[in-house]
């Protein structure tokens, strides 16, 4: 498998007590958190291109603009989609999406990069 506009995942969340804005403090509602949106959508994008990454390659998020768009609530299922559509040298472009039974709750752009894992953790010194 080649790294190659189209690739795309699904990653799929319940909304509990732990990924509430409440409890991630980005927020006071008991309505799913937004960093816990954008951690779905990297995680849909993470493995849209795990599998046509060369062997000892990761890759890591480096910019993500999203809207959210709507709350959802206790008990809702999230899905957040990924698809690729730009690969320029290392630079992984993806739209990403998140839904509920309702309807869209969040889009936007993410950005990663392929990274060998061993080299990018010795840059942090681990």
């Amino acid at each position: 498998m080649e790294l190659k506009k189209g690739l795309s995942s699904r990653s799929s969340v319940t909304v509990s007590a732990g990924n509430t804005a409440a409890a991630m403090g980005s927020g006071d509602l008991d309505v799913f958190a937004t960093p816990a949106m954008v951690a779905l959508m990297e995680n849909a994008a993470m493995k849209a291109v795990a599998d046509a990454l060369p062997e000892g390659s990761t890759t890591v998020g480096a910019e993500m603009n999203v809207t959210h768009i709507k709350p959802s609530g206790l008990g809702a299922e999230i899905v957040a989609t990924a698809v690729l559509t730009g690969v320029e040298g290392r630079k992984l472009t993806f739209n990403v999406g998140a839904r509920d039974a309702e309807g869209m709750i969040g889009e936007g752009i993410h950005i990663r990069y392929a990274v060998d894992r061993r080299r990018f953790m010795e840059k942090v010194g681990k």
